[in-house]
């Protein structure tokens, strides 16, 4: 419930007006010229008593879409178009597993079980290539 309270905490802020705070003048070494002048094309939020869906839509292409339920458990996506001109879209889920997002973009763990022989990752057995013992004649 208080992840549920948080989150329309932040959103209450950002609807409040935000965007009519001045911001000081700093110049972006990455990003585009339009990012400065980006408008909000279309914004959506539908907060109910069992959850709520948003989503914004900017003209330089950032794109949010998101829904949370009465648990607590948040499901969304965010994109945008880098410097270079990829698409780039981040896929989350917010639940008791914590966050888990998912997106080409991220780095990808590998899984220390399989590769690593140390016993305190590897649940107490090695798991690298046997060992190879020389006989001394």
């Amino acid at each position: 419930m208080f992840k549920f309270v948080m989150v329309f905490a932040v959103l209450g802020v950002a609807a409040a007006g935000v965007a009519h705070v001045p911001h000081p003048q700093v110049p972006h070494p990455v990003g585009r010229s339009e990012d400065v002048h980006a408008e909000v094309k279309s914004e959506h939020s539908d907060v109910r008593a069992d959850g709520f869906d948003a989503d914004l839509l900017v003209s330089n292409s950032i794109q949010q879409a998101s829904s949370g339920d009465v648990h607590g458990n948040i499901h969304g996506s965010f994109s945008w178009i880098s410097p270079e001109g990829e698409h780039v879209e981040i896929k989350y889920v917010a639940d008791e597993n914590g966050y888990q997002p998912v997106g080409a973009v991220l780095p990808t763990p590998h899984n220390p079980r399989g590769h690593c022989p140390c016993r305190c990752l590897a649940g107490g057995a090695p798991t690298g290539p046997e060992p190879v013992h020389h006989s001394h004649h």
